[in-house]
């Protein structure tokens, strides 16, 4: 996709997540966890956007933040052009039909005791005033679209494998022909060759529907394959974006080249050498100053440690964060 050329879908601008830790016999909030530091971000109509990191980076939390699973602490979201987070709940709710979410494990959000085609027909008896019998036809289409068929329709959860599960999550998400849906960590517990299916099936219902993807994940490999650009995060805070290929033959940031080094490769060639970061990922309650990466980086220096790094564009549509690469 042409980026210069797409429309604005999602727009984060200086977007904070912070969690109170309360203490005390009167559970006063003693302090915060800084969750999503100052993201601001702009995903483009019918593009998938990997969001990668660490664990405990902020990855998730930005994925239901954008969704409204959980309240911004500060900042704005604005979805389609609309300033989303201060609106009724009515107006809410309708913005919030068009931005959908898949699940790590769709089993955990399944009722063991309901029918596969029950537990789809919810969507549409919540959102809609379709008949039961219309319901039903709506629901044996979604199973079809996601290579199911309508014997599934009555079987429950425990029959499916974990494959066929992951698409009934993705069937429920496009139920309500959303433009937006956040996958996270959608394929990481599935085997590699049913990934590889569940990954052609998104990428033919993204043809198919314009959709757009927000795409957590920690596997980089199947990042690199899956979207157009990449964003880094640490700690709560972004420190590279760019197109997946330039990022990926460019890393400029030494956060993101850290985390390259250490995707498998085959032996061919010259291989690069592992970047091992040393010492734990800092508490996000209690997160070094200026650079937050500091602590575990080679370069850093004392103006590291004094001057947060700026966001900037280094070249076209690459963005970094670091006191060391100049544009």
């Amino acid at each position: 996709m042409t980026l210069t050329k797409s429309k604005s879908l999602l727009e984060l601008r200086n977007v904070k997540k912070y969690y109170p830790i309360r203490g005390g016999l009167l559970k006063k909030v003693q302090g915060h966890v800084k969750a999503v530091e100052e993201v601001s971000l702009t995903l483009l109509e019918g593009e998938s956007l990997g969001v990668v990191g660490e664990s405990g980076c902020g990855k998730s939390t930005l994925g239901k933040t954008i969704l409204g699973l959980e309240e911004i602490t500060d900042g704005k979201v604005f979805f389609k052009d609309t300033e989303i987070q201060h609106l009724s709940n009515k107006s809410r709710n309708d913005f919030k039909k068009e931005m959908q979410m898949i699940f790590q494990d769709p089993y955990a959000s399944l009722n063991p005791r309901q029918r596969i085609g029950d537990a789809l027909e919810e969507v549409f008896v919540i959102h809609t005033n379709l008949s039961k019998q219309e319901r039903k036809e709506k629901v044996i289409g979604l199973l079809r679209e996601v290579g199911l068929n309508e014997d599934h329709y009555d079987r429950y959860p425990h029959e499916f494998s974990g494959g066929q599960r992951q698409r009934i999550g993705i069937a429920r998400a496009i139920a309500l022909n959303p433009s937006l849906i956040i996958c996270d960590e959608a394929v990481s517990a599935l085997d590699v060759s049913v990934q590889a299916q569940v990954l052609k099936l998104l990428k033919s219902l993204q043809a198919k529907y314009n959709l757009t993807y927000l795409f957590i994940s920690h596997d980089l490999g199947v990042v690199r394959y899956f979207c157009d650009r990449v964003l880094v995060m640490y700690l709560g805070n972004t420190v590279e974006l760019a197109p997946a290929d330039k990022l990926y033959n460019n890393p400029l940031h030494p956060y993101t080249k850290a985390l390259l080094s250490a995707i498998p490769r085959p032996k061919v060639g010259k291989r690069s050498e592992k970047i091992r970061l040393t010492g734990e990922i800092p508490n996000p309650a209690n997160p070094p100053s200026g650079c937050t990466f500091r602590t575990r980086c080679p370069l850093a220096t004392e103006l590291c440690g004094q001057v947060k790094p700026e966001w900037k564009e280094i070249e076209e549509n690459h963005f970094v964060a670091c006191h060391h690469v100049d544009a």
